[in-house]
């Protein structure tokens, strides 16, 4: 028993030494908020107020001293964040992570995104406001690197410092870029397709439904497969967050209980921990923006003041295209033109590899872009493909629009910034205090031939696959003050410009019918009346799809299980509530439509990739299911059988009661949505699970969404039957004009990247419930935080 009592005793003193060890070394990573630093060259004293929500509150004499402070508090809470951006677009996460990651390495450093960045710095005005800063930011930044804490994370992987450069900024704006494209999970895939089947088979996966809602536009005066495969492995297994979609409405005065703009906004990003956004309030005696920053970046492309609100959604327009070269028969390093034989640019690339010998590899760049054989070693097909991606084909000046947007006097000038935007294709959203409000497809849009389909494969070698022209910027879908009284995005198709729609990967119009649904029908709308918005969880598209086919079930060969589980489906209201029965059978019912429409002809290869990497299979779910006659219904494997919608929708009807039945219990009444649906905000080290994810990872937590409703949680809809929430709401912002200094947001963890910070996940149960924390920009109140860090000038 004295044994038992020592080895005890032992114990309780090991777990205390741990416990303190912990302490103290959380301590002394935790980030510095109050007190007097003099690590940076000001000109003025600048103060910083951390508020409740750990959002600093800069307050300077002038800009470029706002910036470097700036610079530095954003690096204090977010360094690995900032980290994991540089390397990645730059194909340097094996140094950090090892060998695992060459092929994700391989892939971004192929894509011309560092070479493109390097053109661009060479062209920058030096001399200009937007390049003055973004230095000052640099520099506060660098001397958090030289003077402030080091993350945890650097001491687990082994990470040496390196000083921040305006190429790592630019690397971020092209994988941001990159991650907004949809063209390359999709158009191979639609390719392959139309090789083996035929262009019936094409055709109708692209259509645009009839009667679809589009974004309209107006103009009223201004009141002041394989490859596809290959690329979505890389992109789901990426440790930082994806940009994915977003809604968005401005709703103007007419329509508000006050009489002023009230501006709303979710950008839809993949969850991570961090989360995507750094909030921030930066005031002097000539500026000031309450801004979402992405790591990295010095200007906002989220933000409010008093004058003005902007945000955005993802345009969801084609800017990415795969041509077919030919290659010399006699010099494979040479592919054919109209004008005869070129020769490839070839580069050689260097990857660094954490405990390993560095990889090297060649990849052979045509005009139109890489090839991409050579980067994805997995493609089998033989004929070299190049990516031509408007992003690195056309000067890049975001630097310059993200200055011009958060530094605008007027909604005409900041028109004029959104105008230079080439890509990514943003729906930029506007509205102020003078009562404008406006939305602007913002991308460098641009024609070919009327039989070109931009969603297969282009002919390289002929030159009659080129564009022919570039759109100017008015030509381009957009609305200021419409007479309806409101403008919105949902990343759906926006209606026709120069006679017809614009291609691209647009979503489906579930969360646009319901937002204009919930816009069309109120006058009087307020924060409050917003704020319930964003958490809204009804699909209208859902319930009517049921309404159109549920007759179609022969209800009379259901079994008692099955009738009860119909029961639940036909009654239910759209909702994707935690309680809701519906939601569950109606998610698993579509899963199985899809599976025994496509995957006969897909195969199973075919059909993962569609629902797993392309975001057209949203979209394809009321298109398909709202046909009567269909080339995908027969089954090409049962030839003795020609198979209709009827045997489609009562073969997925029973196979998902049989498969919810073994997954959940035979008694319906238990088969709640929240019992399938989690959402985790993994970190880049927590996902290796364990103690590590116990530590970095914040959830799991059971919630409130669904697929394609405002709330919008995104989620794989595969065979398993649990949706694990890998994207949604980044921030929810409210910014109502006749109240500004009471606007409301919230993000999905917290504002800080640092672990032994206390807002490292104080936001996130509120965020979950659809609670908000207010944007502070009233200085009084400001000056009472808690938390207040000096930045002296050296002596």
């Amino acid at each position: 028993m004295k044994v038992f009592k020592k080895i005890f005793r032992f114990l309780i003193i090991v777990l205390l030494l741990i416990g303190v060890t912990v302490f103290f070394i959380g301590k002394s990573l935790e980030p510095k908020y109050s007190g007097e630093l003099k690590n940076l060259d000001l000109k003025d004293a600048v103060t910083v107020f951390y508020d409740e929500n750990g959002v600093p509150h800069i307050n300077a004499q002038n800009e470029e001293d706002a910036f470097k402070v700036f610079g530095y508090v954003h690096a204090q809470d977010r360094l690995w964040q900032m980290e994991l951006f540089r390397r990645l677009a730059a194909g340097r996460l094996s140094e950090m992570f090892g060998k695992d990651l060459i092929r994700t390495d391989k892939f971004f450093s192929g894509l011309g995104i560092e070479e493109a960045s390097k053109k661009t710095i060479e062209n920058l005005d030096k001399t200009s406001k937007a390049y003055k800063l973004t230095e000052a930011y640099l520099e506060g930044v660098n001397s958090f690197m030289e003077h402030g804490k080091t993350p945890l994370e650097f001491y687990l992987l082994g990470i040496e410092k390196e000083k921040y450069t305006l190429k790592d900024m630019y690397n971020v704006f092209g994988y941001m870029a990159f991650s907004f494209a949809a063209a390359h999970k999709t158009d191979p895939l639609l390719n392959e397709i139309n090789e083996k089947y035929g262009e019936a088979y094409v055709k109708e996966l692209g259509i645009t439904p009839k009667g679809s809602t589009f974004i309209k536009n107006a103009k009223n005066p201004i009141i002041k497969a394989q490859l596809s495969a290959e690329i979505n492995k890389i992109m789901n297994h990426l440790p930082v967050p994806t940009l994915m979609g977003s809604n968005a409405w401005v709703v103007g005065p007419k329509k508000t209980k006050d009489g002023k703009v009230i501006f709303s906004n979710d950008p839809h990003i993949r969850f991570f921990q961090p989360a995507i956004w750094y909030q921030n309030h930066i005031k002097t005696p000539t500026y000031e923006m309450y801004g979402f920053n992405l790591a990295l970046t010095p200007f906002p492309l989220l933000g409010h003041n008093r004058n003005y609100a902007y945000g955005m959604t993802m345009f969801e327009n084609d800017d990415v295209d795969f041509y077919v070269e030919k290659n010399n028969p006699n010099n494979e390093l040479e592919y054919k033109t109209p004008e005869g034989y070129n020769a490839y640019e070839v580069l050689e690339k260097r990857i660094k590899v954490k405990d390993e010998k560095d990889s090297i590899y060649k990849i052979k760049v045509s005009k139109h872009g890489p090839i991409m054989n050579d980067i994805l070693e997995q493609i089998e097909d033989d004929r070299p493909i190049a990516m031509k991606w408007i992003y690195t084909h056309l000067p890049n000046k975001l630097l310059d629009i993200c200055y011009e947007m958060s530094h605008a006097n007027s909604l005409e000038e900041f028109k004029k910034g959104v105008a230079k935007i080439h890509a990514p294709g943003l729906n930029i959203m506007y509205g102020d205090a003078k009562d404008n409000i406006a939305w602007f497809a913002a991308a460098k849009l641009y024609e070919y031939r009327d039989s070109v389909n931009t969603k297969l494969y282009l002919e390289g070698s002929t030159g009659k696959d080129e564009i022919t022209c570039f759109y100017d910027f008015d030509d381009n879908p957009q609305a200021i003050n419409p007479d309806w009284g409101y403008v919105y995005s949902a990343n759906n198709q926006p209606d026709s410009i120069r006679g017809k729609l614009y291609p691209g990967y647009y979503l489906p119009e579930d969360r646009a019918k319901r937002i204009t649904s919930l816009l069309e029908v109120k006058d009087d709308f307020t924060t409050e009346d917003m704020a319930e918005m964003l958490y809204d969880v009804k699909s209208l598209v859902a319930t009517g799809l049921i309404k159109e086919n549920s007759s179609l079930i022969d209800v009379a060969k259901l079994n008692e299980s099955e009738k009860k589980a119909y029961e639940f489906l036909v009654n239910w209201d759209g909702d994707y509530k935690k309680e809701s029965i519906g939601a569950t059978v109606y998610t698993r019912f579509v899963y199985e439509f899809l599976k025994n429409t496509f995957e006969d002809e897909m195969g199973k290869k075919g059909f993962l990739q569609m629902i797993d990497g392309t975001p057209f299979y949203r979209k394809m779910i009321a298109l398909q299911m709202n046909k009567s006659e269909s080339v995908w219904w027969d089954n090409v494997v049962t030839k003795e059988v020609k198979e209709d919608k009827k045997n489609i929708i009562n073969t997925s009807f029973k196979n998902a009661v049989s498969f919810l039945n073994n997954q959940l219990g035979s008694k319906v009444d238990n088969w709640e949505w929240k019992r399938v649906m989690t959402v985790t905000h993994q970190h880049a080290i927590g996902q290796a699970g364990g103690i590590l994810g116990k530590i970095f990872n914040v959830g799991p937590f059971e919630t409130h969404g669904g697929g394609e409703v405002i709330n919008n949680h995104i989620f794989n809809i595969d065979s398993t039957g649990v949706y694990k929430t890998t994207a949604g709401p980044s921030s929810r912002r409210v910014i109502d004009f006749a109240d500004v200094e009471n606007s409301i947001a919230i993000i999905p963890t917290g504002q800080s990247g640092n672990r032994f910070s206390e807002f490292y996940k104080d936001q996130a149960e509120k965020y979950l419930n659809g609670g908000y924390v207010k944007m502070k920009l009233n200085q009084e109140e400001i000056e009472k935080s808690e938390y207040k860090l000096m930045f002296l000038p050296k002596e």
